[in-house]
This record gives C-alpha cells, structure tokens and sequence, in this order.
C-alpha cells in the first residue's frame, strides 16, 4: 500500500508495530462495555428479590463509583480505537509519557493546549475529562473533517505567518528583535517578533497551561507553517507562567532538523526529562521560580 506523506501525517495506517495499541484499547474497549452493560441492567433489574440486599447495595455502590470516574468522551473514545484501523500517528510508548505526566498530575483539573487536531484528539480529550483540552488546527478543511466525527472537541482554527523554508532566517530574525527576546517576549499583539503567535483565541492567552502537545502544524515541505512558532510560543507560556510547578511540553518529530534546532534553541536541553522515539517530553520552569539562572532583560538567547 502506498501513502503519501501528506497522507501520513493524518493518518496513521493500522501496520504491524501498532497492532499492540489495538489490543490494548480493545482490551480496554470489553472491559469498559462489561462495565456499563453491567451498570445498565443492574439499574433497570426489577429483580432484587433474587439476591440478598447486601449483594444489591454492594452493586450499586459499585455502578455509582463507575458512573462518576467514567465519562461517555472516555466510552466513546476506548470503542472509536479499539473499532477503527486507522491508530494515533505516535506510537504507544510516546503516548505512555503524556499518559504517565497526566498520572502524576491527576489530584487537579488540568488545562492541555495541542497543536493539531487528528485521529489521536479523541484520546487526548478522554485523558484529560476534568480539565480544559483544546486543539489549535491550520487547516480549516480537516478542521471541519475531525470535528464532525468527533463533536465534542473543543478547537479552533489558526493562522501562521511562517513557513518552514524560512526557519533559519527566523532563528537570526529573533536574535535581532528585542520584542522576541526571552525575558521581553510576549505573544498577544506582538506583531514585531515574527515568531510569536500574536492572534490566537483569546482564550488561549487567558489561562495558563498545564501541558502543551506540539504534534502540528505540518513541517514536511517548504511552504508549510512548520513549528517554529509553536515551539518558540510554547516556551513564552511557559517561561511567563505565574502559578506554581513546570509546564509540560511535547514534541513530536523530532527526528526531522527544523523540531530538533528549535527544541535547542527554545526549550532547551536542560529541560529535557524524557525521550522515547519521535517524542521528547520538556519540563520548562517558570521566569519567577526559576533560582538557577539571573534573567538579563536584554539576553538574545533562551537557553
């Protein structure tokens, strides 16, 4: 079977390598379905004099608890891939370290900020049912295509001013440009530092995000956007945050040179906690707590 690029960075074709996180997820899809066939019949029995009224108290202590840690996006999300042949892009082993830092994170609703809607966005919205997750999309036709498959995701359509031909003159452009300076560096309305991402939705800059997954927009041919602004843009949310703990930052691809030269440049590998893959995962302090290091307002570098 031929595919073409393009094709590959929106859908991952079900190949051998990932038939483990089929049957992981199918695994999961029976258990969940036993869980809430179960539930089901056991509130509609009118039955109960059949077991003793321990037996029947125990069960719907049970069907509630599972009513309260199990969502229907959570339902929806373990029978789509568990039923579908077409898989997230990352390989499971990338997957388990966002899953594992959602883990270790879960005693609070968190905020998660993606770059790039796709076959994987359901699964990142069911990790996350207590918190915020919202998915930022260049292109508006796919944007489209996800949403009616999948309407309970919350996104929205960007714009980039960049193209990924352009990232080695951006990297001197930034060096240059005292409004993309690290301790200077903002992004709403920053039109002047090319790199900043200055018109999101509003609602982007208002919270402060927990993790952020940087998987788009593409980066494989020179006219694309490339993610040279999400990543430079990833760290000036981070860098500026005000409450307490790191953000987590996710980057994917980050075999190809334009992902690795900016991780370098702007999440720096100091930051670096994990790699598996294709998938580096940045634990990126912020400006305020940050002891080891004294800020010069007029630093050109991040790292």
């Amino acid at each position: 079977m031929q595919v073409n690029e393009r094709t590959k960075n929106r859908y991952h074709i079900l190949l051998p390598e990932n038939r483990c996180f089929v049957w992981l997820l199918t695994g999961l899809a029976i258990i969940a379905a036993s869980l809430f066939t179960a539930t089901t019949l056991l509130k509609n029995s009118d039955t109960a004099f059949l077991c003793p009224l321990t037996t029947k108290a125990r069960f719907s202590s049970a069907q509630q608890s599972t009513a309260a840690t199990t969502t229907p996006l959570q339902l929806r999300a373990i029978l789509h891939y568990a039923t579908s042949h077409v898989v997230p892009q990352q390989s499971l082993s990338e997957i388990t370290i966002t899953f594992d830092v959602f883990k270790s994170l879960q005693h609070r609703p968190l905020n998660f900020l993606v770059f790039g809607l796709g076959h994987d966005s359901l699964m990142w919205a069911s990790l996350n049912p207590a918190g915020t997750t919202l998915f930022l999309e260049e292109d508006p036709k796919w944007f489209h295509t996800v949403l009616a498959a999948s309407p309970d995701l919350h996104a929205h359509t960007v714009r980039y001013r960049t193209q990924l031909r352009e990232a080695d003159e951006l990297l001197q452009h930034y060096r240059k440009e005292p409004a993309c300076w690290p301790a200077r560096a903002t992004l709403k309305g920053n039109d002047k530092c090319r790199l900043a991402l200055h018109n999101l939705p509003e609602e982007v800059y208002e919270r402060e995000w927990d993790l952020v997954m940087i998987d788009a927009p593409r980066g494989y041919f020179a006219e694309a956007p490339g993610r040279m602004a999400a990543i430079f843009s990833a760290a000036v949310m981070a860098r500026g945050r005000k409450g307490s703990g790191v953000t987590h930052v996710f980057l994917h691809d980050v075999d190809r040179r334009v992902e690795k030269l900016y991780a370098e440049e702007f999440l720096c590998w100091k930051n670096l906690v994990k790699g598996v893959g294709r998938l580096w995962h940045f634990q990126i302090p912020a400006m305020a707590n940050t002891t080891d290091a004294v800020y010069d307002r007029d630093a050109h570098r991040f790292c």
